[in-house]
Parts: structure tokens; C-alpha cells; sequence
């Protein structure tokens, strides 16, 4: 596969999970990447691994600049960096409220605030944002996080419209419960690891955890010039869960 080949993507959250694995077939698609991340170290070999806090405007602007300078512009941006949350609406305070926004939703604004010049320079821009099934079902114990992933979907949609004019197509993957470092620590905590794992699994039709592979397939393929009339799709990679009823 080299249908990335002269092309350049960042991808927020690179250093781990979805951002890895989506750094790594980006890769081997051709592709120069850039992998931001609070803990950049954890970058897939050959990407060029850039500390970035994407909750931060300083440390964005330096890192899409530091991302741009390196690979020789921007065509792909890859907005995946994000952080969970569990419970009801009473579960967390304003404060947690505030910094998962922050990090899910509004950090899709900066950090796409600062490539902008970059993909309205670029014949091939894209951008694919993470959403999230929960964004389309409710489930127990996910308020804050649905809440975010919703705003996500949202937010998607408005940016396709913005900028289809400059050339630039947004879409979005929303995964379902997917085998992360996330999930996996989320079912540490749990009175139960065992049973906690079988509901999860339970809940998608296919009867597993989606794959980090399997999302980073569904980032590519919105992200690939071979996608040029996509625009404002949200793909759900979600194992049938949002929408299947198979009991």
C-alpha cells in the first residue's frame, strides 16, 4: 500500500492505542508522520515523535509548527488525543467536566485552529476526528465522556461545511468499545475485571472488543486521497453495536 506516498499527517495522540497503531499503517502506506503526544516516546518507529499537550495553545501552536517545519507542510491531520470518564451526571464535578471537554472536543479546535494554513496549502487535506459510538447510544455510566463524543460528531459536521470550500474534507470514525490501554485499565478498576470484560464484549454483536487496527483501517482509508467525495461521514466501527439489535 502506498497510497500515502508524499503525503504528511500528524496524529494527536500517537504515542499509544488508536494514535499508534493509526501512526503505524499511515507509515506503511507511505506516509511521513508526525506523532504528538504528552508522552511522545511511545511513537511508533519512524515517526517523528513531538511532545505536544493538546489541552495547551502554546504547546500546540509549537508542536503543529515544530510537525509542519519538519515534514515539509501538512496534509492529513488526525485529531484522535482524548481521555475517558465514567459515571452518571452526578459522578463528576464541574471541574472534570471542564477538562474532558477541554481535551475531547475543544482540542480538535486548536489543534486544527493551528494546521489550518498548512491543509488550506495542501491538494489532498483531510482531517478524521475520534468520536465514539456512545455518541449515538446511551449507555450506563457515560455521561461526561457521551456527552463529548457527541459534541465530536457534531463539531465534525460543522468543520466539513466550513471548509469543504478550502479544499479540505472532514470526517470522523466512531469506534465502539475498543481493546485500548484506556478500557484496559477502566476493567482493573472494576469490582469484577472478568465479568466487566464479558459485558463489554457482550454489548457489540460481534461478540469482541474492536481491534486498535481495525480503527486505524477506518482513520486511513477518510484519510486517503482514494476518498476524495467523503466529507462529513461519521464511520462507525463499532462491531454493530449502535446499529444492531441481534438478541
Amino acid at each position: 500500500m502506498t497510497e500515502f506516498a508524499g503525503l504528511t499527517a500528524i496524529v494527536t495522540g500517537g504515542g499509544s492505542g488508536l494514535g499508534a497503531a493509526t501512526v503505524r499503517l499511515l507509515l506503511a502506506g507511505g506516509a511521513m508522520v508526525a506523532a504528538l503526544d504528552v508522552r511522545p516516546e511511545g511513537a511508533p518507529e519512524g515517526a517523528v515523535p513531538l511532545r505536544c499537550d493538546v489541552a495547551d495553545d502554546d504547546s500546540v501552536a509549537e508542536a503543529v509548527a515544530a510537525a509542519a517545519g519538519l515534514l515539509g507542510g501538512i496534509d492529513i491531520l488526525v485529531n484522535n488525543a482524548g481521555i475517558g470518564a465514567s459515571g452518571d451526571i452526578a459522578a463528576n464535578g464541574s471541574g472534570e467536566w471542564a477538562r474532558v471537554l477541554d481535551v475531547n472536543v475543544t482540542s480538535i479546535a486548536r489543534v486544527t485552529r493551528a494546521a489550518l494554513p498548512y491543509l488550506r496549502a495542501s491538494a489532498h487535506a483531510a482531517v478524521v476526528n475520534t468520536c465514539s459510538a456512545v455518541a449515538f447510544v446511551g449507555v450506563p455510566n457515560r455521561a461526561l465522556y457521551s456527552a463529548s463524543k457527541g459534541a465530536v460528531a457534531a463539531l465534525t459536521l460543522a468543520m466539513a461545511a466550513d471548509h469543504v470550500g478550502d479544499g479540505i474534507r472532514v470526517n470522523a470514525v466512531a469506534p465502539g468499545t475498543a481493546d485500548t490501554p484506556w478500557v484496559g485499565r477502566l476493567l482493573a478498576a472494576s469490582d469484577d475485571p472478568e465479568q466487566a470484560a464479558v459485558a463489554l464484549r457482550a454489548r457489540q454483536p460481534l461478540g469482541r472488543l474492536v481491534t486498535a487496527d481495525e480503527v486505524a483501517h477506518a482513520i486511513a482509508s477518510l484519510a486517503s486521497p482514494l476518498a476524495a467525495s467523503t466529507t462529513g461521514a461519521v464511520l462507525r466501527v463499532d462491531g454493530g453495536m449502535t446499529s444492531l439489535r441481534v438478541g
